[in-house]
């Protein structure tokens, strides 16, 4: 429910009124009060709703089948069945885009079935019982997905779409292979591993129903300078759209060197090539792909609407954008993880423990990131485009204390988080109004872009974050000592060996939860954190027309601190 919002038809209505009763004068100022008759034709009350469900059903089988001579060969067999079910019913006014401070959009009505069956092997070919050189252990694990999807949407009047059902399957393996090559104690533990996987990926029902959603996004048109910063643009789903596909492989290794306890390292390098990548671009990076005809012709869709300029030779500026979901060709990410993790105990200094050091640092080096769509390809690497920022480099560096053990300190944890994002370019295309994309600083040689001084990079941004908790594990009470005489009538009198009667006092097999502010206490957590200590703020991203910054990376909350108590029973 969204009340005090504007009806676009009663505003009319009223402001062309002649009857002063019903007449609505916007320019009465503060003191001045339009009629109880006019004001209810034009504040509304509107009323929307949305229902979501999701049946869902699985059953897994997991076990040993048989035994090699390196050990066991494991599997895992399961199904699934998942159900979802969504509507969305909108008021009459937002669905025809016609309120004024409600976010207007289309109402619907879209379902999906999902069946679903996976089997997994692990197989070992070798194990450290063997201690054979060259393979120590190696073990491939094969796994497999069937999926079957049926799906159906709603009609939408305008644009009108009619109602759509769409079915597809997939089947996708998976392979993965960890290899150690010598027995630890040569050289240290080191196991290099590998892995290829077909990975699928539906649409959500969000993204394939046509409904559109209105938005109001600030862009700069490189084509018409007599188009205003702000823009409708309609963001709609696609009924016909393919899931994705990706081929994925990676190949790394883990070390933990023999020659200093405590430290692990690990690098992988991955490459994921996605076909028919579901993409759904801003106002912003539409425009700047949909050049329009040269004038007097005027770009009616299908995707930019423009009005005629009424001055000979401009492009006219543009009124609606629609921002459809689509299937575009390919995308390709390539880059590196890499960690290195240190433990640091006390105890190796030869006096008694006063508790750990854990050093990690990680980080992703993005090596290639490519669109590939209508026959061109952008590179991404490095940029904020479409709302979303791809920097080369980002990492974090830990460094965590836990107390000793057996200690009142036990329970302390205590420690630092370093986030940094380094810099990348901006979305230099929008901002010197290159018509090439591939050449957004400067413009081709025939298409010199506009502004090139503008072009600029995204800062590196760093931010700390500390956190500290103690969890309570107090020390059972000691059962009360025997008072001599206490049992000595509650006893039971019974027959040893030698004839002889012995008062025996009764064993109690009963136990009992403790009670009162101990058992309150015990196994509870309180944690304080604070996030960004120094309360940086995100860096500038021009590109960003409507907040300034990258919104994908980085949030504008500024320093923020919490408590946190949680409670194990």
């Amino acid at each position: 429910m969204s009340i005090g919002d504007v009806s676009q038809p009663g505003l009319r209505d009223a402001l062309l009124s002649t009857d002063p009763a019903t007449a609505f004068n916007p320019f009465l100022g503060f003191l001045g009060r339009n009629s109880k008759a006019a004001r209810s034709g034009v504040y509304v009350t509107l009323q929307n709703t949305g229902e979501f469900e999701l049946p869902l059903g699985y059953a897994t089988i997991n076990g040993d089948l048989f035994n090699l001579w390196a050990g066991p060969v494991s599997f895992a067999i399961g199904g699934e069945y998942r159900g979802e079910r969504m509507t969305r019913d909108r008021d009459a006014l937002n669905q025809t885009f016609s309120s004024i401070g409600s976010v207007d959009g289309q109402g619907f009505r879209a379902n999906r079935d999902v069946w679903s069956i996976y089997e997994e092997v692990r197989v070992p070919f070798t194990s450290p019982t063997w201690n054979f050189p060259g393979f120590y252990s190696l073990e491939v694990d094969f796994a497999e997905r069937e999926e079957w999807y049926s799906q159906n949407t709603s009609t939408v009047l305008a644009p009108f779409q009619p109602a759509t059902s769409t079915q597809y399957n997939a089947q996708k393996p998976k392979v993965s292979v960890r290899w150690q090559p010598l027995d630890p104690k040569y050289i240290g533990a080191l196991t290099l591993r590998g892995s290829y996987t077909e990975a699928f990926h539906a649409p959500t029902l969000f993204e394939m129903t046509p409904a559109g959603t209105q938005n109001f996004p600030l862009v700069a048109d490189p084509f018409s300078t007599p188009t205003v910063y702000q823009v409708e643009e309609r963001v709609t789903g696609n009924p016909l759209l393919q899931p994705e596909v990706a081929y994925e492989w990676s190949y790394g290794m883990v070390y933990s060197p023999k020659w200093l306890k405590g430290l692990t390292v690990s690098a992988d390098w991955w490459h994921i090539h996605l076909r028919s990548f579901i993409f759904s671009a801003d106002a912003q990076f539409i425009i700047e792909t949909s050049p329009p005809p040269a004038p007097p012709a005027v770009q009616n869709g299908p995707l930019v609407f423009r009005a005629p300029s009424g001055i000979p030779g401009v492009v006219g500026p543009v009124t609606l954008v629609i921002d459809p979901n689509a299937n575009f060709t390919n995308a390709i990410f390539e880059g590196l993880d890499y960690e290195a993790i240190y433990i640091l105990e006390s105890s190796i200094f030869g006096h008694e423990d006063y508790g750990r050091l854990t050093f990690t640092l990680n980080g992703t080096w993005l090596s290639r990131a490519e669109f590939q769509g209508g026959g061109k390809r952008f590179g991404l690497a490095g940029l904020f485009i479409a709302g979303n920022g791809f920097p080369w480099n980002r990492a974090n560096f830990t460094l965590y204390y836990d107390g000793p053990p057996d200690t009142w300190m036990q329970g302390l944890d205590a420690g630092a988080v370093v986030h940094w994002i380094g810099q990348y370019n901006d979305d230099n295309a929008a901002l010197t109004q290159s018509p090439k994309l591939n050449m957004p600083r400067t413009g081709g040689p025939n298409n010199p872009a506009l502004y090139p001084f503008r072009a600029r990079k995204v800062s590196a941004w760093t931010t700390l974050d500390l956190i500290a908790s103690y969890t309570f594990n107090l020390p059972r009470l000691a059962p009360p000592a025997p008072v001599p005489g206490f049992a000595k009538d509650g006893g039971k009198n019974v027959k040893v060996k030698d004839s002889k009667e012995k008062n025996v006092v009764p064993v109690s097999t009963a136990e009992y939860s403790p009670c009162g502010w101990r058992a309150w206490l015990n196994n509870t957590t309180i944690s304080l954190g604070i996030q960004n200590v120094l309360d940086e703020d995100p860096p500038f991203a021009a590109g960003s027309f409507e907040n300034g910054y990258d919104e994908s990376l980085a949030t504008i909350k500024g320093r923020f601190w919490y408590v946190q108590v949680k409670k194990r029973f």
